[in-house]
């Protein structure tokens, strides 16, 4: 009877190690393959060669590398909320490029200027984001650096920027709208 009840117990161990596998790999799925997706129309654009030699070395890579990523892409998300976030983000995109712009004329603006050594004046600012998502703190760094006259120089885990600025004029706007824009991409 007792070895009854210890295969009785090791059966129900058994099925929930089975039922927590089964969980995980039903919470993972949708990001597995929409990074295999990605990857695959990425690499079928990138690559132009379409013969069965070419297209199975492209599928296995791709499936090797969505299982590897697949977090890094979708860390910690709902992919139910993703066609939203994209179109936030498209919104963000147009908002960013003229930003870029704007940062432009103004770099060129010092760099042309006669007085060009005055005006310049670099500096490190330092400031607490309020973003929470590690992939906000993607975009918003990356944003930074994107748009001539800032460069992020860190970026701690708790959300402590330390960003180089050419001058007062490209610092000061930190963090400001582009925050607020990217904090609302991911609902944050």
């Amino acid at each position: 009877m007792r070895i009854r009840e210890n295969n009785v117990e090791q059966s129900d161990a058994f099925d929930e190690t089975g039922n927590r596998q089964f969980q995980r790999i039903k919470q993972t799925a949708p990001a597995f393959i929409l990074t295999f997706v990605i990857a695959i129309a990425t690499w079928i654009v990138l690559s132009g060669k379409f013969d069965m030699f070419h297209m199975t070395l492209g599928v296995m890579s791709c499936l090797i590398v969505s299982f590897f990523s697949h977090n890094l892409l979708f860390y910690n998300t709902d992919i139910r909320r993703l066609p939203s976030a994209w179109l936030r983000f498209l919104y963000f995109f147009p908002w960013l490029i003229y930003q870029v712009f704007v940062a432009n004329i103004h770099v060129m603006y010092l760099v042309f200027h006669p007085h060009m050594m005055d005006l310049i004046d670099p500096r490190i600012i330092q400031f607490k984001s309020r973003l929470k998502h590690p992939m906000s703190h993607f975009i918003f760094a990356n944003s930074i650096t994107l748009t001539p006259g800032t460069v992020t120089v860190h970026v701690s885990l708790l959300g402590n920027y330390s960003v180089h600025a050419i001058d007062t004029l490209s610092g000061e706007a930190l963090p400001g709208d582009m925050e607020e824009k990217i904090s609302r991409i991911l609902d944050e």
